[in-house]
């Protein structure tokens, strides 16, 4: 793995935002269109963060060179648990190319929605300026 894993561990979004490449497509659990670039990609993972408490990573899968990573995590959303996994796709050069995000259950996948849903405006203001 090149670092995600770690860099969201500590929190380094900065670090985060580097592993993504421009090109980036991040598949929301909670909304049907994805969404395309590194500045929104950054903007909903910077939110995401705040949104998520007591996040962790339970379990990787895919080994070390592999393209693809699958990194299963627990969270609490609005006082809910909340099992979710990231799927990944690295480039050749260890970017993120493919972000796509699943959680359940139902009820804390609609707080996670609606926590989001309350913040997009500003996710897209502050992916806007990132351009």
């Amino acid at each position: 793995m090149t670092g995600f894993r770690e860099a969201i561990d500590a929190r380094d979004m900065d670090a985060v935002e580097a592993l993504l490449a421009d090109g980036v497509v991040f598949r929301s659990p909670v909304a049907f269109k994805p969404y395309e670039g590194k500045a929104i990609t950054a903007a909903i993972l910077r939110a995401v963060v705040e949104v998520f408490e007591d996040f962790h990573y339970v379990r990787e899968i895919g080994a070390s060179g592999d393209v693809d990573h699958a990194l299963v995590f627990e969270a609490k959303v609005d006082g809910l648990a909340v099992t979710g996994c990231d799927f990944l796709r690295f480039d050749e050069d260890g970017k993120i190319v493919d972000f796509m995000v699943m959680v359940r259950p139902l009820r804390a996948a609609e707080a996670l929605a609606r926590a989001m849903g309350a913040r997009f405006e500003e996710i897209a203001k502050v992916a806007a300026q990132n351009s």
